[in-house]
């Protein structure tokens, strides 16, 4: 039997549906767990003050600035046995007495742990401009991916995705104090 290019097109156009649903989810394939976030405490809150000033000072503050988010969103991963996710951390600087100009960069960090263990942590810096007459600016990090291997047994929500300030020993030592830990 002789096939025209007319008969194979129409082949084709038939057979393309049933190619496509291979590629498909499975029916009611629900999507990944994903890993917990948080803020951790000590690390969420940052005060740096002018050089050589005294810290505490009102006067001699330059910048404030406190975490407020981390959310994120996971898919299978490209390989079998992974979960892609992505984050973004966003916080809240204000613009002290003591700022010089309007623009600040301040270092966060955005690591994932399992237990009481660090995995992988990567530092990002939050770059912010203040507009004139504002002293208050909303910032988040670029987003971040992960690939967090998995397991029928484990699943993504067994990590967790923490955020915070990259703090000076110093600076953390601060927040502790004044938070009691």
């Amino acid at each position: 039997m002789r096939f025209s290019p007319r008969r194979l097109l129409c082949a084709a156009v038939l057979a393309a549906p049933l190619l496509a649903s291979a590629c498909a989810p499975e029916r009611d394939q629900f999507p990944p767990a994903c890993p917990g976030t948080a803020l951790l405490a000590p690390t969420a809150d940052v005060s740096i003050y002018r050089p050589g000033g005294n810290a505490g000072d009102l006067t001699g503050l330059m910048l404030a600035g406190r975490m407020e988010t981390i959310q994120g969103k996971c898919q299978q991963g490209e390989k079998r046995g992974t979960v892609a996710a992505t984050v973004v951390a966003g916080a809240v600087l204000v613009r002290g007495p003591a700022m010089p100009g309007n623009a600040a960069r301040v270092p966060v960090y955005v690591a994932v742990t399992e237990g009481d263990r660090i995995l992988d942590k990567h530092i990002y810096t939050l770059d912010a401009v203040f507009p004139s007459n504002v002293d208050r600016v909303a910032v988040t990090t670029p987003p971040v991916f992960m690939v967090l291997p998995v397991t029928p047994t484990k699943s993504a929500a067994a990590y967790v995705v923490v955020a915070g300030f990259q703090l000076t020993p110093g600076q953390l030592a601060a927040n502790r104090a004044n938070s009691g830990q």
